[in-house]
């Protein structure tokens, strides 16, 4: 064998992921969903891990699995467990609740779970306490945001339908505390109309057209991200100017979206992560709030709707759909 062919094959083999994973070089990342994340998000999160040196493939390894309801998820967890991961991830409120039935050792990062004092994740924002910390996707006054802004586009809405899905722990939470005071603070009527499968995203609405409603706000979750041309659809077809959560609704025909900048904060997990592979303790991690939010507008159904844009809300998109 010549010299440069041997080099070329000793280093080969130095570097193989196999040797690597022999060699104990590689760390283990549980991923677990209810839905598969979307693709600029699934680059945000890996850019987040590559911003601080870890890549997937070759110093990192990462697990996905995906729950295809939400009975699933323990199963999905437990069996994410069994792998002995260094580090778990989190991006819903439902899979964080499962991860934190099967481990209380093993670190999880949560990355867009509101409200984690009130699941039960941790103990304070500033002092989460166990083995869970990471990134919240819920500021104080976000509903009331929600639907000053669906009123800026429709200043005659009265009452304003709330889509929610009462098997979604953070739905409850916002029902039961935050709604009571909203409606009478900003002046409207706040009929709750519920779905917890795809046929109840039917009766869901019609039950809010029947109630008359001037729009509705659709809380964010896996099972309307996961029919979000269907949703939007059911918006149009009873001609109900809607907020959602997340751009997807917006491309898919929503009216209107407005959220935490889901990338953003997928980048900042990265952060996390890295701090906790190299040794650094949840419990010491404060859970940090979104500071970036995203507004886009449909303007093809605002026409649609007989709707016109306020130039203020024009201003203040990040993008506009035409």
């Amino acid at each position: 064998m010549r010299r440069r062919e041997f080099i070329a094959a000793t280093t080969a083999l130095l570097v193989s992921p196999r040797r690597s994973l022999a060699q104990g070089t590689r760390r283990r990342v549980g991923f677990l969903a209810m839905d598969v994340v979307e693709p600029t998000v699934q680059k945000a999160w890996l850019d987040g891990l590559r911003n601080h040196g870890w890549i997937d493939g070759r110093n990192l390894i990462i697990e996905y699995r995906y729950a295809p309801s939400q009975d699933r998820l323990p199963a999905f967890a437990a069996e994410l467990v069994t792998l002995s991961p260094d580090l778990l991830i989190a991006p819903n409120p439902q899979a964080a609740v499962a991860l934190k039935s099967a481990t209380a050792s093993i670190p999880i990062v949560v990355v867009g779970a509101p409200f984690p004092v009130g699941l039960g994740l941790v103990q304070s924002l500033s002092h989460p306490g166990g083995n869970i910390t990471g990134l919240s996707a819920y500021v104080p006054g976000f509903t009331g945001k929600t639907i000053e802004i669906l009123r800026e586009m429709v200043p005659t809405a009265s009452k304003v339908a709330i889509l929610v899905n009462p098997g979604n722990p953070i739905h409850r939470l916002i029902v039961a505390e935050e709604l009571p005071q909203t409606a009478p603070k900003l002046g409207v009527v706040l009929p709750v109309v519920e779905a917890t499968t795809v046929e109840e995203l039917d009766i869901a609405f019609a039950s809010a057209a029947a109630q008359h409603a001037d729009a509705i706000n659709v809380f964010g979750d896996a099972l309307t991200v996961n029919n979000a041309a269907r949703v939007t659809a059911l918006a149009a077809k009873h001609r109900l100017p809607a907020i959602y959560l997340f751009r997807l609704f917006a491309t898919n025909g929503g009216l209107i979206s407005y959220g935490p900048d889901l990338a953003d904060l997928f980048i900042r997990a990265g952060g996390y992560v890295d701090k906790i592979l190299k040794g650094e303790k949840p419990s010491d991690l404060p859970v940090e709030l979104p500071t970036k939010f995203e507004l886009v507008i449909n303007r093809k159904t605002a026409n649609a709707l007989g709707l016109t844009v306020p130039l203020t809300l024009l201003a203040q998109a990040d993008e506009v759909i035409e």
